[in-house]
């Protein structure tokens, strides 16, 4: 049995990253993998608290103290089922979460805390090799149809409920392979693929129906044509093949950028970066559509897909790369304005940042100066906290749009429905995360806004425990959230 003074013992300690020279040249997680010696030590500090605070920081209700006392005393199987208790893929939310229930351990307010993130990530990781995580198939099926719309975290996490619950479940996704951001907006190096697909199998094995390179509703101007090998279905249609309908699109329109010169040749927007980069390394692509090899990079946002960009482009072998964030540094210790057990707002440095690059805080564009052909030469910045300080250039011959997202596309899928949006243009929906149109749910970015793995997933989670209400009259499937929650950051 684990010792009840673990945390006394053992220090907070993570895998060691890879040496940065060596996995620039390649697309490979950038940790090393992870003794066993150090998950027990690290399970082994969580102190099994009275209240356990990790479980309001986490949006899906992990039973973190559980899980943490099953692995240290290894207990595997009933670690892994305890975890996917809560949460369909913890070993997504265990490689790319920002972990906001190690904001809020115990051990935090005195101590470092707990290593929770990566202790999840490695039950799940070892339960696959050890052959514990296997389909789940439904014993009763209902006859009912539901439609899911979007392959992202929320709406696998939606389908794998709703097939489990006994319904026959289709998932539409417009892209060549499903994930969602999952696989076209984060990097190998920060969540492998094949992490992914393994998944996917067990969603195709539980009889999820995946449908790709399907777009629905009418395309809008900045869709594909079906004359580009995208096949269009009505809305119409698909709601007269399916008892329910959940759209769980994302948020996906892009903030762009309004100064003199956005308009320019080089100017793009994340995920032409990340999504051109992943189709060619599928090899879908000769080349991606946007590199920055040889060029002068700079990257607009200082968030997560910022910090994605920048590891790419460094893989990619850019000349130089630079990274500006609107906002002032943040403090290196937690403020007294968000105090535990709340995300804290530090100065965190990312993987990607700490393998190169250049980072500005408190900058702002003030316009992109043209070459004299019509493509980027330079950035006009300044001083985003002084109105009256002086401009200065950064060359630049690519500029990345990394500002986030604003959220779903209404042309075409959302409008064909009816659907009603809220002021802040996401989708309205009610305590049930139903639309103002019958038989059509929502859930996810698409109706939170941009937001994190874990709130996608939970409100999947929840959105499946709705469509199953509204079609059996009762469910059997838990909800960890209501569309009111609001993250902690």
């Amino acid at each position: 049995m684990r010792s009840p003074t673990g945390f006394l013992e053992h220090p907070r300690e993570l895998p060691a990253r890879r040496r940065v020279e060596l996995r620039l040249r390649d697309q490979r997680d950038v940790y090393e993998a992870v003794a066993p010696e150090l998950l027990d030590a690290q399970s082994a500090r969580c102190m099994d608290c009275g209240v356990p605070f990790c479980h309001a920081g986490c949006p899906l209700g992990n039973l973190i103290p559980e899980w943490n006392g099953l692995v240290a005393d290894h207990r595997l199987p009933e670690a892994i089922e305890r975890l996917h208790a809560t949460n369909n893929f913890p070993e997504v939310t265990g490689a790319i979460c920002p972990a906001p229930c190690e904001a809020a351990c115990v051990l935090g307010i005195a101590d470092e805390p707990v290593t929770i993130e990566r202790i999840e990530l490695e039950i799940a990781t070892r339960a696959f090799e050890a052959g514990l995580v296997v389909p789940v198939i439904a014993s009763v099926r209902t006859g009912r149809r539901v439609a899911v719309v979007g392959s992202g975290p929320a709406g696998l996490a939606c389908a794998q409920q709703l097939c489990r619950a006994g319904h026959e479940v289709v998932v539409f996704e417009r892209a060549e392979r499903p994930g969602g951001l999952l696989r076209y907006g984060i990097p190998p190096f920060k969540l492998d693929k094949s992490v992914l697909d393994r998944r996917l199998e067990q969603l195709a094995a539980e009889g999820v129906e995946f449908r790709c390179g399907v777009h629905v509703g009418t395309p809008g101007e900045d869709h594909r044509a079906a004359s580009d090998g995208l096949k269009v279905v009505s809305s119409s249609s698909l709601r007269a093949q399916f008892d329910a309908v959940v759209i769980a699109t994302g948020a996906t329109v892009p903030r762009r950028l309004a100064v003199p010169g956005a308009e320019l040749d080089g100017v793009v927007v994340a995920l032409e970066l990340l999504r051109g980069a992943e189709l060619a390394r599928e090899g879908r692509l000769e080349r991606p559509w946007v590199s920055a090899q040889g060029k002068h990079v700079v990257i607009i946002g200082g968030g997560d897909t910022g910090s994605d960009c920048l590891g790419t482009s460094l893989r990619q072998g850019a000349a130089s790369v630079t990274q500006l964030e609107i906002l002032p540094a943040p403090p290196v210790a937690r403020p007294p304005e968000t105090p535990w057990p709340t995300y804290p707002a530090i100065l965190r440095t990312s993987s990607s940042q700490e393998e190169g690059g250049d980072r500005h805080f408190a900058t702002a564009t003030v316009s992109i100066l043209d070459r004299g052909d019509g493509t980027v030469g330079a950035l006009e910045v300044t001083d985003a906290g002084d109105d009256a300080a002086p401009t200065s250039q950064i060359a630049a011959d690519l500029v990345v749009l990394a500002m986030g997202f604003l959220g779903p596309e209404h042309a075409g899928l959302l409008e064909d429905l009816g659907c009603e949006r809220t002021a802040a243009g996401t989708v309205a929906v009610d305590g049930a995360f139903a639309t103002t149109t019958p038989g059509v749910f929502a859930c996810g970015d698409a109706v939170r806004g941009q937001s994190l793995v874990v709130w996608a997933i939970a409100e999947g989670r929840s959105a499946a425990s709705a469509v199953d209400r509204f079609l059996m009259g009762e469910d059997v499937l838990p909800a960890p959230v209501t569309p009111s929650d609001r993250p902690l950051r």
